[in-house]
């Protein structure tokens, strides 16, 4: 029984290819569950593509990367002072990842005095408070910024962006150049997100003399869609007639048809679902109408048969789902693999196949 992640090689790795191309300089981001592929193919596809640095989410990911991937490698997650404590009492030894090919991302004047008054030279990249307003030190604190990087060994500055088309990108980024150098502050590299190859053009023309790293995720691993797809085997077909019972708190069937056992469930992250972006009326609608079902007891299911997705028969089990077929439909035999619809980001597979 296995939730399985089919992966078209040959098409995932020419669109990589291709955004690598269209990226110069480009740093992979490899984090959480690895973008539903898992960190360690991630790291193995950035060595492929001989990028020379690899970015994670957290310290923790570290060693989940490092053996799969020979360059660099940058923590996006902000250092604290607690954490910077455990690793100056931390030798390298079996199982650490070697200290002189990691990056932290410093984000508070309090933690970057911690690293500067410390003993050796850590790498850092500093975090300037962008209009993301989420990890930042502001500008006005660059001149004390400056005066604290002689004790670390400064690989530039970072800016976290909101999404491509919210705000004036290259007028941010622009913005913050200029501030660095009126500070009197080193300014040779600027890692970014969420900038454009246009943008990444403009900003590269404008500013010839910062070597600028777009962190790339999100449209580098998974924005062709047709390269990879999600299955769930089909484990049990047991024909039920309306008002039967079934399940953990005995629910009545709503109608003559089958019960669909599939394999996925919670731990995998079936029917997990971020918060939606509400911004038009007919997102709106959509929302108030999947809510108003779920308030009925009905919630559509990730998982397709012939061609629709079908209603779960109760909520997910831990490892697997239970699905209503009506009886207009002829049910699958078990063992088929059907599509899943999934959130990358939140679906942790049993399987990856890679054809």
């Amino acid at each position: 029984m296995a939730l399985t992640l089919y992966v078209d090689t040959a098409r995932w790795r020419a669109h990589l290819d291709q955004v690598v191309a269209s990226y110069p300089r480009i740093v992979p981001v490899a984090k959480g569950n690895g973008y539903g592929f898992g960190l360690a193919n991630l790291a193995r596809e950035a060595a492929r593509l001989e990028v020379d640095t690899l970015a994670v989410g957290t310290p923790e990911e570290l060693a989940e990367v490092a053996d799969h991937f020979p360059g660099d490698l940058l923590v996006l997650t902000p250092i604290r002072s607690a954490q910077i404590q455990r690793l100056q009492e931390r030798t390298a030894g079996a199982g650490e990842v070697d200290p002189s090919r990691v990056i932290h991302t410093v984000s508070r004047l309090a933690d970057l005095i911690v690293l500067s008054d410390g003993p050796g030279e850590p790498r850092v990249v500093v975090e300037l408070f962008s209009s993301m307003r989420r990890h930042g030190i502001p500008t006005e604190d660059l001149a004390t910024v400056a005066k604290l990087l002689d004790g670390v060994r400064c690989e530039g500055w970072a800016l976290h962006l909101p999404l491509p088309g919210f705000g004036d990108h290259v007028a941010e980024i622009n913005t913050c150049i200029e501030r660095i150098r009126d500070a009197g502050a080193p300014l040779e590299r600027l890692w970014v997100s969420h900038v454009t190859p246009e943008e990444l053009a403009e900003l590269r023309s404008a500013n010839p003399e910062v070597e600028i790293r777009p962190r790339v995720g999100t449209k580098l691993w998974l924005s062709d869609r047709e390269a990879y797809q999600a299955r769930a085997e089909l484990l049990e077909v047991h024909p039920v007639r309306r008002g039967d019972r079934f399940g953990y708190r005995q629910r009545r069937v709503p109608g003559d048809g089958h019960l669909l056992v599939v394999s996925g469930g919670t731990s995998h992250g079936v029917a997990l679902e971020a918060p939606s972006h509400v911004e038009d009326l007919r997102t709106r609608a959509r929302v108030l109408a999947v809510s108003s079902l779920e308030a009925a007891g009905r919630a559509l299911s990730p998982f397709t048969v012939a061609g629709q997705r079908r209603w779960f028969a109760e909520p997910p089990h831990m490892q697997v789902s239970v699905v209503f077929l009506p009886a207009s439909v002829p049910p699958p035999e078990v063992g088929t693999e059907l599509p899943v619809n999934v959130g990358m980001t939140l679906t942790r597979f049993d399987r990856i196949v890679f054809e």
